[in-house]
């Protein structure tokens, strides 16, 4: 069944990537007036030759024979400079096509839902947005135009033949069946090899993009040879699948080869044969059809090796369009656009799985008024970071209602929203670029003096100065070049610059040193203040000064309070947890 589906040529995929070129309809205009062209040029030529030869050489006469040598010259130059033509204006299309293509793909994956991305390999992700894209860039300027060039000039070809001598034509015709059915079998077998090379490079790219991602953790627990011994598993199954697509090649070609090698002798008996007995044949005829022959047999074998190409391309395009016609984003056909948020939150009964069947959040409902801090405190696992994602609405809610300002989050529109909200997560990521630039995103609402004076307000405007080139420092990849303590004061400001109306905050401050505890202390101070926040809390102070205590349990909030109330319940979560975690950090 598999083999069947694999051996098909995909009409419907193919008609939905021709649809790219429409932007470009003057260039495919000019790319397909050379493909005529060179046609045409393919027979002219080898009959100018037989004219020569019975004209003038056999007849010893001199007279005209310069003329044709020079036709020939001109319809070669003719030749060279449309081969040219369609050679740069068929990639050029084919680049053009893949770049609207790619920015296409990368907007869709932009609004894609997190559930998305949980589930899917980044490895595979980035080739499909890169390694697969230049396959089906190789469709048009490898593949298709290519192959319909090579097809149109074994047309010509063919019927120049016939009108020469069709005796002549069907020897070489005979030859015909035998390459055709072995390039119907080369087609079949590389489009499945092809698909197999595809899957393992997805593998092979998934794979290393994540063990360099983590390479401290492959060092810190001396992995390197278990992790070397799997890579070197994918490895061989991608040369595997190479091997099997270069031995179909090593079969194909020879047999290709060998095919016009037949041609050309049996021609060339046939027609000295003929000379003899009944001057059927003349040596114009011979020379033409010794030229006629590799142009109709080599387009054979092109055709072969650019249809590899153009079916790699397909398998290709049709793994990105897999992913454009992936219906993942979130819902936004809200159409109230907020602004001025005074702040005021509201869970009402909540319920949210990230697997369906596996409940995160069991009924959640609580408030929270324009201005409050809320502190949420739990067990690892109790809800808390589901929160957040749902307040932002990176996933959807199995039930219930969330609302900001008395208004259900998803009647707003998705932009609106987010843009009332800033995050300062305890994982925090930072781009390879400038302080400055991971700071406003490129925002160019938000300038370099705002930047510096939201700095001084938080207390961290003295550290980034302190760092060469100040806020024009290049961090390096996920901000390599930072402590994570550095990491999350460059999260803070780059929440805090934005002015937003509510505040989210993960504070985990394990393995800080004391000194940027401090200045995160003060930045958690300076940003909570005079807005809505809702902190993830990890230290007993920020728990002390909200003025509402969440505390969670499996899903639950089995309490709210402020911590004074909390501790006045006997045998509470709470007041076991302070006494537990956080009291061992207040005699401190």
């Amino acid at each position: 069944m598999d083999s069947k589906k694999s051996s098909k040529f995909d009409v419907n995929l193919f008609s939905r990537l021709l649809k790219h070129i429409m932007p470009y309809k003057w260039v495919f205009v000019v790319v397909l007036v050379s493909v005529l062209i060179i046609a045409a040029l393919a027979a002219i030529t080898p009959h100018l030759l037989q004219k020569a030869v019975d004209e003038n050489l056999t007849n010893k006469e001199l007279d005209g024979f310069s003329f044709y040598i020079i036709l020939m010259i001109v319809l070669l130059i003719f030749d060279f400079v449309f081969q040219l033509i369609f050679a740069y204006y068929s990639s050029w299309l084919g680049q053009n096509v893949v770049k609207d293509i790619r920015i296409k793909l990368f907007n869709h994956l932009l609004r894609f839902k997190m559930k998305y991305f949980d589930n899917s390999s980044v490895g595979v992700l980035i080739t499909r947005s890169v390694t697969d894209m230049e396959r089906i860039a190789d469709i048009f300027g490898q593949g298709l135009f290519t192959i319909f060039r090579e097809l149109l000039t074994m047309l010509v070809i063919t019927g120049a033949m016939f009108y020469k001598s069709w005796e002549l034509s069907l020897i070489v015709f005979t030859i015909m069946p035998l390459l055709m059915y072995a390039t119907r079998l080369f087609q079949k077998y590389m489009k499945k090899a092809f698909e197999d090379v595809r899957n393992e490079v997805s593998n092979l790219n998934s794979f290393v993009q994540e063990r360099l991602t983590g390479m401290k953790i492959l060092q810190l627990f001396v992995r390197e040879d278990i992790e070397s011994k799997k890579f070197r598993e994918i490895n061989e199954r991608h040369k595997k699948a190479w091997l099997k697509t270069i031995w179909y090649n090593s079969i194909f070609f020879p047999i290709a080869e060998f095919s016009s090698s037949v041609a050309i002798g049996l021609v060339v008996w046939y027609a000295a044969y003929a000379m003899v007995l009944s001057d059927q044949a003349t040596q114009g005829i011979i020379f033409a059809f010794l030229m006629y022959i590799p142009k109709l047999f080599r387009p054979l074998n092109r055709v072969a090796d650019n249809f590899n190409t153009l079916q790699m391309g397909m398998v290709a395009a049709n793994r990105v369009f897999k992913v454009l016609d992936t219906t993942s984003q979130i819902d936004d056909r809200g159409t109230k656009v907020i602004s001025n948020v005074k702040g005021d939150i509201a869970f009402e009964d909540i319920y949210f799985s990230y697997v369906a069947g596996e409940t995160v959040l069991k009924g959640v409902s609580f408030d929270v008024k324009a201005g409050q801090t809320v502190a949420i405190v739990g067990a690892t696992g109790a809800g808390k970071s589901t929160i957040i994602n749902l307040l932002n609405r990176f996933y959807e809610i199995d039930k219930g209602t969330i609302y900001v300002d008395g208004i259900d989050i998803k009647e707003m529109t998705l932009a609106s929203l987010r843009k009332q909200i800033a995050i300062v997560l305890q994982d925090v990521f930072l781009f390879a670029d400038t302080i400055l630039n991971n700071i406003t995103l490129n925002n160019p609402d938000i300038t370099e003096a705002q930047v510096h004076k939201a700095a001084k307000d938080i207390g961290i405007h003295d550290f980034i100065m302190s760092l060469p080139n100040g806020y024009h420092y290049n961090v390096k990849e996920r901000g390599a070049m930072l402590s994570s303590g550095q990491r999350q004061l460059i999260a803070f400001l780059r929440a805090y610059v934005t002015n937003p109306s509510v505040l989210v905050l993960d504070e985990a401050t394990s393995s800080v040193d004391s000194h940027s505890e401090q200045l995160m202390q003060n930045a958690t101070d300076k940003v909570t203040s005079g807005r809505t926040s809702i902190v993830i809390a990890h230290r007993l102070a920020t728990i002390k000064k909200a003025d509402k205590i969440l505390v969670m349990d499996a899903g639950v909030v089995v309490e709210q309070g402020t911590h004074d109330e909390l501790l006045q319940k006997e045998n509470g979560y709470y007041k076991n947890l302070y006494e537990v975690q956080f009291l061992k950090e207040e005699v401190a």
